[in-house]
């Protein structure tokens, strides 16, 4: 017979066909009732659940075989949040860890105490660096350029390119050397021979007035008279911008006048330090950079003649690119075949200029022309100089 189970308060007892046998005897003795005339049923089994269990009597169980049923799966179980900080990996799983960056803990929780501590690598895979500067008390005066310049040198250790010639040419205004600021007396314009004026320095002359075409007319004529005044501020000739208050006589080089304070204007006036008004004016100028084309009107058939009358190779000219070295000279015999509609070819004429290169595409090169005679005829002939590579000469009997 199948065994029964009876379940009540969470506790099961298991019926086998002895106990059933031990309690069908019990019943025997026990006075029976008299048999209803009713017919009776069949006995059915039934699972009952009963809250009663006073009345059974349990003597022994028997030993049951164990059945052997297929194998299930475990429940999954989900610990709480601190208890699976404890767990730890088991040593066949593969656990990996990456340390993105060191986070300083402010607040010290129980999680945190739940962790399990991490390995200190300080000391044997890394260590913190950590720099000191020191500055010594008192006043530390840092190394100028000169000395750092000097210092370096001295290592070794830095490559300079070969020092720039220095510029030798001097403005006959304010006779300083060399090219000045952009917003101060700007570049060198060549006026004469070996004659050089700044170009703010004439432009801001009283008799100087510049055209349309960019010309400035009248430089000459106020280089003379600045050769007669004296400067206000550093009591040296040369002195051609006036102040244009009436029957005032300060008169001041530009960049005297700068260093003065005056108040220059954009109609291309100056008052001085006396009659400057107070504060700031509309029409006050305080930038004198001059990026448009600029140059000074001369006489070039003079100043071209004035070249052969000093004598050669004594002073040298030179415009853009190209500079004289010789003029040369024609013989009466020579006009005739030595000239055209448009130019003289005389012989001994050279020059050099400074052009690209016909090998590299990025540097440039000196290119010396000259002109000689052969067979009565002018010979023109191109000496291409280059660094690097022996002299190219190109000759022909026209100049292009």
């Amino acid at each position: 017979m199948k065994d029964i189970v009876f379940c009540s308060n969470n506790c099961f007892v298991l019926y086998s066909a002895a106990v059933q046998a031990k309690n069908s005897e019990n019943k025997e003795s026990v006075p029976s009732l008299p048999q209803s005339p009713m017919k009776e049923r069949p006995p059915k089994a039934f699972h009952q659940y009963s809250n009663n269990i006073s009345t059974l009597d349990v003597h022994c169980l028997p030993q049951l075989q164990e059945k052997v049923s297929p194998p299930s799966s475990p429940p999954i179980m989900f610990p709480p949040a601190f208890e699976a900080a404890k767990v730890e990996a088991k040593p066949d799983e593969l656990k990996v860890t990456v340390k993105l960056k060191p986070r300083l803990k402010a607040i010290h929780s129980s999680l945190d105490d739940c962790r399990p501590p991490s390995k200190k690598w300080k000391g044997m895979k890394w260590k913190k660096w950590s720099i000191q500067i020191v500055i010594p008390k008192g006043s530390f005066k840092p190394p100028c350029e000169e000395e750092i310049d000097e210092f370096l040198k001295k290592l070794g250790t830095t490559l300079k390119p070969d020092p720039v010639p220095k510029d030798y040419r001097k403005c006959c205004f304010c006779h300083e050397e060399g090219d000045g600021l952009t917003d101060g007396p700007a570049r060198l314009l060549n006026l004469d021979l070996d004659l050089w004026v700044h170009l703010n320095c004439a432009l801001w002359s009283t008799e100087v007035y510049e055209t349309q075409a960019g010309a400035l007319i009248n430089v000459e004529l106020a280089l003379r008279r600045g050769l007669q005044m004296k400067c206000m501020f550093c009591h040296k000739m040369g002195a051609t911008s006036g102040c244009h208050r009436l029957r005032c006589t300060n008169i001041y080089h530009f960049t005297c006048a700068i260093k003065a304070q005056c108040m220059f204007f954009k109609d291309k006036t100056m008052l001085c330090p006396m009659h400057k008004p107070k504060g700031t004016h509309e029409q006050e100028l305080s930038y004198f950079a001059v990026f448009r084309r600029v140059y000074v009107q001369r006489d070039e058939v003079r100043q071209i003649a004035s070249i052969v009358q000093r004598g050669e190779r004594d002073h040298t000219f030179r415009v853009g690119s190209l500079i004289f070295h010789a003029v040369g000279q024609l013989l009466p015999q020579q006009m005739q075949a030595f000239h055209s509609s448009k130019a003289l070819f005389p012989v001994g004429y050279e020059a050099s200029r400074l052009y690209w290169s016909m090998r590299y595409a990025n540097r440039r090169c000196r290119y010396l022309c000259s002109i000689e005679e052969k067979d009565g005829l002018p010979l023109f002939v191109i000496k291409v100089v280059e660094q690097g590579h022996e002299d190219l000469i190109l000759t022909d009997t026209t100049p292009k």
